[in-house]
């Protein structure tokens, strides 16, 4: 009796129309699949000794946080990707910010100067700020709306929500 109810089962699934669709289909968004989460505020010096507030942006830039490191192979393999998002949106009003987790200004400073990273880098000696925001690995992209919220976080489709995004 069951092997005939698996055989029957089977069969109805192979049969099953490949157009069927959900009685209140709408098109999928993938730029609304995240929770939004008001952004943590912090203040973090960068690489020139000024100073950095998140909240300084609120109601005006969206800005993408980068958490990384100079030891992490991942984060320089990501480097050509990232100066092309801030080549493409800074001009738009995106701010992007690189937040270096754990190593010596003298240390970061050359390895920005090496990379010609065009956008700020910001220092987080004590990884105050990466424990904040539950970074568990490098990189790490969270993306701040111009509200103060997180809307994308360990963005996959990172290109996909900013063009989204700055279309608005």
């Amino acid at each position: 009796m069951s092997r005939t109810f698996a055989i029957v089962l089977i069969a109805c699934i192979f049969t099953l129309p490949s157009d069927i669709k959900a009685a209140n289909s709408k098109q999928l968004d993938i730029t609304k699949l995240t929770r939004e989460i008001k952004a943590p505020d912090f203040v973090l010096t960068d690489l020139k000794g000024q100073q950095f507030r998140l909240s300084d942006h609120k109601g005006k830039n969206p800005v993408l946080l980068i958490f990384s490191t100079t030891w992490c192979t991942f984060c320089l393999q990501e480097i050509p990707h990232f100066k092309s998002l801030h080549a493409t949106y800074a001009k738009q009003g995106l701010e992007v910010v690189n937040i270096d987790i754990q190593e010596s200004k003298e240390k970061v400073a050359k390895f920005a100067a090496k990379q010609e990273l065009p956008y700020r880098t910001l220092l987080d000696q004590d990884g105050t700020v990466s424990g904040v925001y539950e970074v568990r690995g490098v990189p790490t992209l969270i993306l701040v709306d111009k509200n103060g919220l997180i809307i994308c976080r360990q963005c996959r489709n990172v290109d996909t929500v900013l063009e989204s995004m700055m279309k608005k």
